[in-house]
């Protein structure tokens, strides 16, 4: 029989796409007051992966990585996600979004991302929430797997990802003393 234990807190990682360099700074206050103080933001960074959120966003899209300093507890996923769902939809312009945030938990062994949208590879969570598993860590670094979004398979975004696990490994030795 297993013995059901609590896993190690995650590292939260919220990434924003936007064609507005005012976005992050409009939101960043809601976020730190729901999630604590970044601790790291990345970016801008090229987003030219896919055209599918012009239409949306507008054109020149970028990227910005938020690395949050309070580690979470692994069960708050769903809740994460419903929360920069009502963050978007708070900051709409007319009918469209002006940002698309995508929350996700990096731990030693993965990085998950939230989302509303079903697949075979999702795991439901609650509230119309997916998890999914979008990297695995294996022999020195994060791996993209076949359903992988391209963005989270390139070089630059594994490498990013890499060094901030290397971040968190240290809190996490720091919590265990």
């Amino acid at each position: 029989m297993s013995v059901p234990n609590v896993p190690e807190p995650a590292c939260l990682i919220i990434s924003m796409l936007s064609s507005r360099l005012g976005s992050v700074g409009l939101v960043r206050p809601a976020l730190e007051r729901e999630f604590g103080t970044i601790e790291e933001e990345i970016g801008p960074l090229d987003f030219d992966f896919t055209t599918y959120y012009d239409n949306e966003l507008g054109a020149g899209i970028f990227r910005i990585i938020l690395v949050f300093s309070n580690l979470v507890d692994r069960g708050r996923l769903a809740d994460v996600k419903l929360m920069t769902n009502h963050l978007e939809n708070h900051y709409m312009s007319g009918d469209a979004r002006i940002f698309n945030l995508d929350p996700g938990f990096m731990t030693l062994g993965n990085f998950v991302l939230a989302t509303g949208k079903n697949n075979a590879h999702r795991i439901y969570l609650d509230r119309g929430i997916f998890a999914d598993l979008t990297l695995v860590f294996r022999r020195g670094s994060f791996r993209p797997l076949e359903w992988t979004y391209p963005d989270y398979s390139d070089p630059n975004m594994l490498e990013i990802l890499n060094n901030v696990r290397e971040k968190y490994k240290c809190k996490l030795m720091g919590l265990s003393q």
